[in-house]
């Protein structure tokens, strides 16, 4: 659908400021907090090219969702043609350490990803992509399964079950997890 003469779009800012914390959810749960930062840009780079031409039926939130989606995907593909080379391995952050941006530790209410809880991200890591994404977009973005079957491909049942079994998998990874340490969560 053409838009139509005298419709006028929203400034492109007002879409990054109300989106960008959305679409740096999507990218996080796709590529994981140290690349979620490349492909936000990535994907807003895409969409503020794309923009002008937008049908204005389109609901914004969705298609920047599929945009982040593809654009982390991209990210992820180059990263795993990158070779990576270090001379030693650093330590780990203490986990129970204050967040670098204010907060308590792994549960810093600001988002950034140095701030995650790193057993939540090793399970989420360790689900396969379909469910991963399931839940990303379902929990994190709010998306309605129809939508995220359109994302992943795939039947609505499909998009359903993937999340369900990915809350599954977390719920039993980290009580194994909480087991293996003795920590309360």
């Amino acid at each position: 659908m053409a838009r139509s003469q005298g419709v006028t779009l929203r400034p492109f800012e007002q879409i990054v400021t109300e989106y960008g914390p959305l679409v740096l959810r999507v990218c996080r749960a796709v590529v994981g907090p140290v690349d979620a930062e490349d492909a936000w840009s990535e994907t807003f780079l895409a969409a503020l090219r794309a923009y002008p031409e937008l049908p204005e039926d389109t609901r914004v939130e969705a298609w920047l969702v599929t945009v982040a989606h593809r654009k982390a995907l991209d990210v992820a593909r180059a990263n795993a043609r990158r070779p990576v080379a270090v001379e030693e391995l650093p330590e780990p952050p203490p986990r129970t350490a204050p967040g670098p941006h204010g907060g308590a530790g792994p549960y810093a209410a600001d988002g950034r990803p140095e701030c995650w809880d790193g057993d939540l991200w090793d399970a989420l890591k360790a689900l396969p992509p379909r469910q991963r994404y399931a839940l990303a977009y379902h929990y994190l973005v709010g998306l309605p399964y129809k939508e995220i079957a359109a994302l992943t491909g795939g039947s609505t049942d499909a998009a359903r079950r993937a999340a369900a079994d990915g809350v599954k998998s977390l719920r039993r990874s980290l009580q194994a997890r909480t087991h293996e340490t003795g920590e309360a969560r």
